[in-house]
């Protein structure tokens, strides 16, 4: 069993590939990105983030042991559901007031190093798949197969928003852009594990595909080296 990792901007449908990808191939899938969901929403109810948007980082350092986060497969849809502390989140971290927010967490170098360790070890035997922002690079720099997905700022905009509607939030179609922007922006100049295409990383820019399309690429991207 290989290890696969998925990294690229956000809203590229880098998790819905990657769940379908495991579960295809039958690997276990670790969606990174909502480890620091989680630890955004932590800081949301125990007020760490300021009016400015800013974060408390030294009370968050102190209280990082507090964070517990996990994965419990969800029998009605077949994917795992995080887990905080043991209470389900899945929802709640993916609404607009934790993505707005994520990318200032999720920058903080003891958070990265507190999420990566807890990542390495769900990795540890390969035979998963795991996305991100910094899995090819940082987490697991020797995963034998590694995919960076893109896409258009906008067509990722549209996605987002589109999603957000499908869940009956409001959404305004140019925040969602705006707050996209501003995560990729965040995401590629933070000072530990940036956001950045590994030089041995396969290329996906899914700007223009169906699912069915990224499906039957991954598919056969895993088959030239597992077989």
């Amino acid at each position: 069993m290989i290890t696969i990792a998925i990294d690229g901007h956000s809203s590229c449908g880098k998790s819905t590939m990657a769940k379908d990808l495991a579960r295809e191939i039958g690997y276990i899938y670790i969606d990174s990105g909502a480890m620091y969901r989680c630890c955004t929403l932590f800081c949301i109810e125990q007020g760490l983030i300021n009016a400015d948007g800013s974060v408390q980082a030294d009370e968050l350092e102190r209280r990082m042991s507090e964070i517990h986060v996990s994965f419990q497969l969800n029998p009605e849809t077949g994917r795992p559901d995080a887990y905080l502390n043991g209470r389900n989140v899945e929802q709640r971290i993916r609404t607009m007031e934790v993505s707005s927010h994520v990318s200032p967490v999720a920058a903080l170098p003891f958070v990265r190093a507190a999420m990566t360790a807890q990542q390495q070890e769900m990795g540890r035997d390969g035979g998963i798949v795991m996305d991100g922002r910094d899995i090819g690079t940082a987490v697991f720099p020797n995963a034998e197969l590694k995919i960076f997905v893109t896409a258009s700022d906008e067509i990722r905009a549209q996605r987002r928003y589109d999603e957000l509607i499908a869940k009956g939030e409001d959404a305004d179609f140019n925040e969602v852009l705006a707050n996209l922007r501003e995560r990729d922006r965040i995401d590629s100049t933070r000072a530990v594990a940036p956001l950045r295409q590994a030089p041995d990383a396969l290329v996906l820019d899914n700007s223009h595909m169906t699912i069915p399309e990224q499906k039957q690429w991954l598919i056969e991207q895993y088959h030239k080296l597992a077989d």
